[in-house]
């Protein structure tokens, strides 16, 4: 049996249809007439072409697909000259840029295997993800900065599958990993539209709570971590479905279970150490333990991947520093399930967590008329990287510090309190 057919009956066609349509009616909220850019791995073709009926049947304007494939990836590190992995498509990234400009929406489709490039030269992946990072930042600004509604969904790759289940035959890890997509993305219940219509819901009201107590920081205290995170001036917590510049509310996140906001890049003290695993570009960082002064990290350990972790802190200036910091309470769904996913956009809703590198324009209050001078001054990050990793747990407590120094309880040992 091949690839594509073992797929079919390991995938539930009724689910991913659904997952396709929610990724429309709810993750993009797609207008009518407008453009659709599209990003995904080449095994994630079937969803693709669910994603595309349903943009059309919403009356999307032209729908664009780019596929990323893991053979030509490694046949660059295989056999491309040494200058290749200072190079990126500039011009591609642009022509994304100048298409959100003129008002396309943005849907990426995740499941590339994350260790791919597990067995390749570190300091070759490292410039490659440098080159890449540069050329994409024209794009990237029109999505950190919300200027366009954005959403992304996931594909169980078989490559992703096995690294997630490497026990199982590949069928059942497939079908195993589609199963916890379905779930974690709600749409194995009756109507996925409605329950995350209630969904967003809750987690509006937890975002509502938060700005009302406007915390000038959180502090954040358990096994290895004792860390303040100021938070930036005119910060605003969002969770959920979000409206982008362009006035479409969009769930950029499926699945998401976060509350979220831009910390101050020049007020984190203390030390943390990381509470799951963070897969990059096919190296899995355990253990990460860093010292934060004056915002920065200035000591960084791991048991595994330190080197890839440094090199990620050595990117640019704002590479040690915080541009978000996220609640995910310990009960959530993803983190029940047990399942190391090995993708952040699944890990980082399992457990609260912290970003590296760039903060989100659209976390301060009145954030879509701020400069980007205003949005440092109020102590927002700039960097070319954005990369999450877990520091929440059962044995994690996190209060809130107010303006006058008293505190309040937000969580206790990985629960709202």
């Amino acid at each position: 049996m091949n690839i594509q057919s073992e797929i079919k009956t390991a995938v539930d066609p009724i689910k991913l249809d659904k997952l396709a349509e929610v990724a429309v009616k709810v993750g993009l909220q797609l207008k009518h007439d407008q453009d659709l850019v599209i990003t995904a791995p080449l095994a994630a073709l079937p969803l693709v072409r669910l994603v595309t009926k349903h943009a059309y049947l919403a009356g999307a304007g032209l729908v664009t697909t780019f596929y990323a494939d893991e053979e030509s990836t490694l046949a660059r590190y295989a056999h491309a000259s040494d200058s290749s992995f200072d190079r990126a498509s500039g011009w591609l990234y642009e022509g994304m840029a100048k298409a959100y400009a003129n008002g396309a929406a943005r849907l990426a489709i995740a499941g590339d295997n994350p260790m791919l490039l597990a067995s390749q030269d570190p300091a070759k992946v490292a410039r490659a993800n440098k080159a890449n990072s540069m050329a994409y930042k024209p794009a990237l600004e029109k999505i950190s900065n919300f200027d366009i509604n954005w959403n992304i969904i996931s594909y169980p790759n078989p490559s992703w599958a096995k690294v997630v289940f490497p026990d199982l035959p590949e069928d059942e890890a497939v079908f195993r990993l589609a199963e916890a997509i379905f779930a974690a993305s709600r749409v194995d219940l009756a109507d996925p539209v409605a329950a995350w219509a209630q969904h967003n819901a809750n987690l509006a009201k937890r975002s509502s709570w938060l700005n009302g107590e406007r915390f000038s920081a959180l502090q954040f205290t358990g096994p290895g971590t004792d860390l303040t995170v100021g938070l930036a001036d005119g910060h605003e917590w969002h969770g959920g479905a979000s409206t982008a510049k362009n006035g479409i509310t969009c769930n950029p996140n499926i699945p998401t279970e976060e509350v979220f906001t831009t910390p101050h890049a020049l007020k984190v003290e203390g030390h943390v150490s990381s509470t799951k695993p963070l897969s990059h570009q096919g190296t899995l960082i355990d253990n990460i333990q860093v010292r934060f002064e004056s915002g920065r990290i200035v000591e960084a350990k791991a048991s595994r991947g330190e080197e890839v972790l440094n090199r990620v802190l050595d990117t640019d200036e704002g590479a040690r520093r915080l541009g978000e910091v996220a609640l995910v309470p310990h009960s959530s769904p993803i983190s029940a399930s047990g399942i190391l996913f090995y993708n952040t956009l699944f890990d980082e809703n399992a457990s609260c967590h912290i970003a590296l590198g760039q903060c989100y324009s659209k976390c301060f209050l009145d954030g879509a008329s701020l400069s980007q001078d205003q949005i440092k001054a109020q102590g927002g990050n700039s960097s070319l990287i954005h990369i999450d990793w877990m520091i929440g747990s059962d044995k994690v407590d996190i209060d809130g510090i107010r303006p006058d120094g008293s505190k309040a309880p937000v969580m206790r040992q990985g629960e709202w309190a």
